[in-house]
């Protein structure tokens, strides 16, 4: 009987994740046999901390196996205020918090409960490739807002100029992938500012909150007065921050009105994350000395990691790297090898692939023809080993 399966029109749309296609060429190699150096996925390196593994095992042990609320376990929500509370100050009632399976999810929650057919939905450039898929699916406008000419930086007086009569939501990701670049405290304000005095509404994914290096400091808009962040949504991880991207788990805060959209939507699609993992991390943020210690530790050997691999990358020949301030991306401007030899970005992921089997994530994918996004998630044996073989493909400068 022959399959007449045909996608939905919502699914067609989308793309399918350019990172995760790019790992899944670097799994088939290294199935031929070839020594691969993968640098696409921003996935840490480190193991989950014992402790929180032992949490885990110990939620297990009790019986914490069964269905949860939706919203997610109340002892997590509140632990999640709590951390907020210490860490920013921020005055966050549990009602405020939803559970969800990943930061992912909680981004698909926010967006899906908020857009409509045919709103316009501000997107900055360069822009984690997720982003306009997921406005694509609840088919919306995506609108980009090009940050070239600021470093990268989104600033408020691009946004005002963006901001039309259909604009319903801005989505902003600082520190950001790919760039790695932060947007200053006082400009997040700025952003916020500008988009409620226009009824826009703002979805900030703050997966790699904790993830700034010296001088800059973490900082999170659950910090803004009430009338501001009716207004915003938080996407947070537990996935980068704490080495937990199997766990799948993530959560979202944001006004009473809209979590319960969220956690309404939630309970007909995923009902709610692992009940023993959210066990686990309710415990680890109430943990929070050995907790924030685990962090700093991880930041601390990224910040050495980015200490020698930006510099290193700006030795191959065609290859110009801004230091990031946070996250683990390195955004390498190609620009200056295209031409006879390579048309795109794309034919230079793919020279450095079959020619040193270095496998990286063209910049195109991220709204940013002519970069390269390199994860520097890694071990510096292997970005060592990785910049040798860079070296040997195009060269020193």
């Amino acid at each position: 009987m022959a399959d007449h399966f045909t996608e939905s029109l919502n699914v067609a749309r989308m793309h399918a994740s350019s990172t995760m296609k790019a790992a899944q060429k670097a799994a088939e190699l290294r199935a031929q046999g070839h020594s691969v150096t993968d640098l696409t996925v921003g996935e840490p390196d480190f193991d989950t901390p014992k402790f929180i593994k032992e949490y885990a095992v110990e939620g297990i042990s009790k019986g914490i196996t069964k269905y949860t609320a939706s919203s997610g376990m109340p002892d997590l929500r509140q632990s999640v205020a709590e951390f907020y509370a210490m860490c920013f100050g921020a005055e966050i009632d549990p009602g405020q918090v939803a559970a969800a399976c990943g930061g992912k999810q909680a981004l698909f929650n926010a967006a899906c409960t908020l857009l409509n057919p045919g709103d316009d939905v501000l997107i900055p450039k360069p822009y984690w490739v997720t982003f306009p898929e997921i406005s694509t699916f609840c088919v919306a406008n995506n609108v980009f807002i090009d940050t070239m000419e600021t470093g990268f930086v989104l600033n408020a007086d691009q946004v005002k100029r963006s901001i039309t009569d259909r604009t319903k939501l801005l989505i902003i990701n600082s520190p950001n992938n790919p760039t790695g670049r932060v947007i200053p405290p006082d400009e997040m304000v700025k952003i916020v500012e500008v988009c409620a005095e226009r009824g826009v509404y703002v979805l900030t994914d703050e997966c790699y909150l904790f993830f700034t290096y010296k001088p800059t400091e973490p900082y999170s808009l659950a910090v803004l007065p009430k009338e501001l962040r009716d207004l915003v949504c938080i996407a947070g991880s537990f996935s980068k921050t704490f080495a937990m991207t199997g766990w799948r788990i993530g959560y979202t805060i944001a006004s009473e009105k809209w979590t319960k959209a969220m956690v309404k939507l939630q309970s007909h699609s995923a009902t709610h994350p692992t009940s023993f993992v959210q066990y686990a991390c309710a415990k680890a943020l109430r943990d929070t000395e050995k907790t924030l210690n685990a962090v700093a530790s991880m930041l601390e050997e990224y910040a050495e990691r980015r200490a020698w691999f930006i510099p290193a990358l700006n030795t191959v020949d065609g290859f110009k790297c801004a230091m990031p301030e946070g996250a683990f991306y390195a955004f390498v401007d190609v620009r200056g090898l295209l031409g006879d030899r390579f048309k795109t970005s794309a034919d230079v992921a793919e020279h450095l692939l079959n020619e040193a089997y270095v496998v990286v994530t063209d910049g195109a994918a991220f709204g940013a023809e002519g970069f390269l996004r390199l994860s520097y998630a890694a071990s510096m044996e292997t970005l060592r080993g990785a910049v040798d073989r860079m070296h040997r493909v195009f060269g020193k400068k």
